[in-house]
């Protein structure tokens, strides 16, 4: 698991409050963990912080995966 990986399911779990045995590469923000629209921007401010980047809100509400976010951030961070 890379360092991105592991920090971007660490924020996950703090903000949705979910158990990491939950985290996999396709588990769905919504559908599978239960976000509501405004932990998606919750999330987002919390990738930012924790990662010291910008995104584009509108780009990261389309990330619909935890392997997606992990691809969106090192994507960002590589950028």
């Amino acid at each position: 698991m890379s360092d991105v990986e592991k920090r971007v399911k660490n924020v996950v779990m703090k903000t949705l409050k979910v158990d990491a045995s939950r985290l996999t590469d396709d588990a769905r923000f919504v559908e599978d963990l239960g976000a509501e629209s405004i932990q998606s921007i919750e999330l987002i401010a919390a990738f930012e912080d924790e990662f010291d980047i910008e995104m584009d809100e509108d780009a990261a509400l389309s990330v619909k995966t935890v392997g997606g976010a992990v691809e969106f951030i090192e994507n960002v961070l590589n950028n």
